[in-house]
């Protein structure tokens, strides 16, 4: 579920609550019960209930004679609630030097995954392959890619499943994003074959990679069925 889905599940007073305080940056629980029509107390048990959603927290602030006050404030969590369009900018960037300078994007995205096989090579050092093929899965899911790992189901090899594609709105845009992130793939495994049986910018629920020993590919179909959906490359 999106941040954006989050907030819209939220009942109407927590969602005006967080917009208040997206507005104003700080707020005490009796300027927010007023912005919003209601009592203090009634503002304090929702303001309970979204610190414990972890997206409001507070601090104590003295603000004149008398015991400090909680003044509340968003949490980064709650911050990410509210859409932020970085994706669109940084496809309008690389389009824009890519007009301006061609072959950029392709060697600013050649740097992107020199640095990432940099970190992988640390992690990859097992001998056996499954345990490499698991480092790359938990590399991918650090990186926001909600990746995992299983044996294919002829057992000839894996599946890394990445349920989430952590630069999609730069992906529809630009294929290197993609042919990068599978050459990413083959660098980080060069004893193995990698082919991408699901792409989620061709309409699949995600991106799938097939993993298979250098040499053992079967001479006719695959375990495509393993990820549930086309998309092969």
């Amino acid at each position: 579920m999106s941040e954006q889905d989050a907030f819209a599940l939220l009942p109407e007073t927590r969602r005006e609550i967080l917009r208040r305080l997206k507005g104003a940056g700080e707020l005490r629980a009796e300027e927010l019960a007023e912005a919003v029509g209601m009592t203090a107390s009634g503002m304090r048990q929702q303001l309970s209930g979204l610190v414990a959603e972890g997206y409001v927290t507070h601090r104590q602030a003295r603000l004149g004679p008398g015991r400090p006050k909680h003044v509340y404030r968003l949490t980064t969590a709650g911050e990410n609630l509210f859409p932020r369009r970085y994706g669109d900018l940084v496809g309008d960037l690389l389009e824009t030097a890519q007009a301006e300078e061609p072959g950029f994007v392709e060697r600013l995205f050649d740097r992107r995954r020199e640095r990432r096989l940099e970190r992988a090579r640390t992690r990859t050092t097992a001998p056996d392959l499954a345990d490499r093929v698991a480092a790359i899965a938990a590399i991918l899911d650090e990186d926001g890619y909600l990746a995992a790992a299983r044996p294919l189901a002829d057992g000839g090899g894996w599946l890394i499943v990445e349920q989430n594609c952590a630069i999609f709105d730069v992906a529809i845009r630009c294929g290197t994003a993609c042919s990068s992130e599978l050459a990413f793939l083959r660098e980080a495994l060069p004893d193995t074959e990698v082919r991408r049986v699901s792409h989620m910018v061709a309409g699949a629920p995600h991106c799938a990679y097939e993993i298979r020993p250098r040499g053992t590919w079967p001479e006719a179909g695959s375990t495509r069925a393993d990820a549930g959906s086309s998309g092969t490359e």
